[in-house]
């Protein structure tokens, strides 16, 4: 097992972002994804053309959190905004209209259900691009050929170098012994950034 916070290099110095394999097709890559998620690994990503049914289990990964958020921040600007039409029309600025009394809910509603749902559209936007990291403008597999083909009829793995786990050579093993077709290594070309002086 490889220690945290270990830096891979190549020999020409650039910095190494992980191992991708390519599989020949969804089922080899599903039981690659399988073979990845009982070796340990956490820091690794599955991309294919299409979506395939049943990877985030295969992949091992947790529950979104994303419709918690929605429904909570959902709800919450639906009753923000109950509450503000409430204030305005029974407590700040008391008027009679219609004949109904100040605090009548039947008004409100329309409010109510549009706020609820500016507040759960931003939040869905928002909450997604934040739980994927986006917006990123630079990502290491975009330099590789082969991962391009993954918009067409590619099925990808790649293993980042920053997991505890990651070890070039037994990663490797890993990754022919589930069945890729071929095994790269992943370079970041930009440069790394210099380490802090001591003080």
């Amino acid at each position: 097992m490889a220690a945290q916070n270990v830096r891979y290099v190549t020999e020409s110095g650039e910095e190494v972002y992980g191992l991708m394999a390519q599989f020949s097709g969804p089922a080899d890559f599903y039981h690659a994804a399988e073979m990845v998620r009982d070796a340990g690994f956490r820091k690794w990503d599955a991309y294919s053309p299409f979506p395939v049914h049943g990877i985030d289990e295969a992949m091992g990964l947790p529950r979104p959190r994303l419709p918690l958020l929605v429904a909570v921040v959902g709800l919450g600007g639906a009753a923000l905004g109950f509450l503000f039409q409430y204030f305005v029309t029974a407590i700040a600025y008391p008027m009679v209209v219609q004949g109904k009394p100040y605090a009548a809910w039947e008004p409100f509603i329309p409010v109510t259900f549009e706020i609820g749902v500016l507040f759960t559209a931003f939040t869905c936007i928002l909450g997604m691009m934040a739980f994927n990291g986006l917006p990123r403008l630079h990502h290491p597999l975009l330099t590789r050929e082969r991962f391009l083909r993954v918009s067409d009829d590619a099925f990808i793995i790649a293993i980042e170098a920053a997991d505890p786990r990651f070890d070039a050579p037994a990663v490797q093993a890993l990754l022919t012994q589930a069945g890729a077709l071929a095994v790269e290594v992943v370079t970041d070309p930009r440069p790394a950034p210099a380490p802090h002086a001591p003080h």
